[in-house]
């Protein structure tokens, strides 16, 4: 797609008399361009029409290294449910009857079902859902333009949602710039914010809250700030990457969440809690002591190798969330019988093209699959999905408490994460 995008570009700007589509480099437009779309002051509205066309505004000035970014509030939602309203880049001569996103030269972040369009009227799985108050922002990071003279340059296009950043994605850049668009398909206001400010640095000053200072093992991912990134082979089932918080899920802090930034390759991406000695190369859930959630199937790992259906697949923009209903009369880990100091579990021969755990053979037990009903203080773990719960398991909490643990097993998976989403 991306070739095609840069074939596209390139013979429209071969072509002097194409200006119709572009606008050119020394066009400066000083108006704005909307239709079926009602303008007063910053706010935007959709004007009903016979035809149940959509409607468009696109800005008069394109996007700049000095102003990158631009934001819109969803003040109304029109009467469908979710918001059919969407915000993008489009070139200035864009087509006033195609959201953002849908048609060439386009893209568009669709807040009615959290998915991208880039030149397409077919979008993908990007971000999460966005309603009333939500502020949604759009922005290139131009210091990742890449390219010649012989080719379109290529720019890193991001979206945010209340001031954090869900994704980003490079797009071919025009020699017109890009004018921040904004689309609505029915009923819908919005409050835009042209001057808005994006500062990069805000994931590093959300640090204090989740630092180094907070993890006890970092295994094969590296930390930004509240971003984990793996950075592991990604090669066979040895290669996981761990992250290992540094204190035990309480009665206090009894839940945490992960957003799953960017997906990598496969999304190898699990969630859950395991005892203090956990083996730093397995993925939470396949070994004793430890139950999780992983997102590239939607299963549920409870001491075992072999998984259950249990929730939605996860993708990019989606929170993850595990946490413990403990139960009334409980005082504090000391209380279960199970040893922290126990051995690791053996780990079996692995193919190294080999990472998928499930084994396709029920019969042969492996060596991790081991009993997860042990004598000892009983818990309800439970999980989230987007902040809805997903479901809960009975199991024996280990000597030393469980530790919010979160696997990784395929490169460019980055999560963010927040240990204590309930305080503050």
């Amino acid at each position: 797609m991306e070739a095609f995008l840069r074939n596209q570009i390139l013979n429209v700007c071969r072509v002097p008399n194409r200006q119709a589509v572009l606008a050119g480099p020394k066009e400066m437009p000083k108006h704005p361009r909307s239709e079926r779309v009602s303008v007063d002051g910053d706010i935007l509205s959709y004007q009903a029409n016979d035809e149940n066309n959509v409607g468009v505004y696109i800005a008069p000035a394109p996007l700049t290294p000095q102003d990158n970014y631009f934001e819109v509030e969803i003040l109304d939602s029109g009467i469908q449910s979710g918001a059919p309203i969407c915000i993008g880049l489009a070139p200035y001569k864009y087509s006033l009857d195609d959201l953002p996103g849908t048609r060439y030269f386009s893209i568009g972040f669709h807040t009615e079902d959290g998915k991208i369009h880039k030149s397409r009227e077919v979008g993908n799985p990007f971000g999460p859902k966005c309603g009333v108050g939500d502020r949604v922002g759009c922005g290139i990071k131009f210091e990742k333009l890449e390219g010649c003279a012989e080719q379109p340059k290529i720019v890193k296009v991001f979206f945010t949602r209340n001031g954090k950043e869900i994704g980003t994605v490079a797009f071919p850049y025009l020699p017109g710039g890009f004018h921040p668009a904004v689309g609505f398909d029915s009923e819908g206001e919005v409050k835009l914010s042209l001057d808005a400010e994006w500062y990069r640095d805000d994931i590093m000053l959300m640090a204090v809250d989740c630092s180094e200072d907070e993890w006890s093992r970092l295994h094969d991912v590296r930390l930004n700030g509240v971003v984990i990134e793996y950075a592991g082979r990604g090669k066979s089932i040895l290669d996981v990457g761990l992250a290992q918080a540094k204190s035990p899920l309480d009665t206090t802090f009894h839940y945490f969440e992960i957003e799953i930034v960017d997906p990598g390759e496969n999304c190898y991406i699990a969630i859950g809690v395991a005892r203090q000695n956990y083996p730093p190369y397995r993925h939470p859930g396949w070994n004793k002591g430890s139950i999780a959630y992983h997102a590239d199937d939607g299963k549920i790992f409870l001491g075992s190798g072999v998984g259950d259906p249990f929730g939605p697949k996860c993708h990019k923009g989606d929170i993850m969330g595990c946490g413990i209903l403990f139960p009334a009369d409980y005082d504090s880990e000391l209380d279960s019988e199970l040893s922290p100091d126990d051995p690791d579990d053996e780990i079996p021969n692995s193919n190294e093209d080999e990472i998928c755990p499930d084994s396709d053979n029920d019969d042969e037990e492996e060596p991790w699959e081991k009993s997860n009903n042990e004598s000892g203080t009983h818990v309800q773990v439970f999980f989230t999905h987007n902040g809805k719960l997903i479901g809960k398991r009975l199991t024996t909490i280990p000597k030393g408490g469980f530790y919010p643990t979160i696997g990784m097993l395929s490169s460019c998976e980055r999560v963010r994460v927040d240990l204590r989403p309930l305080t503050g």
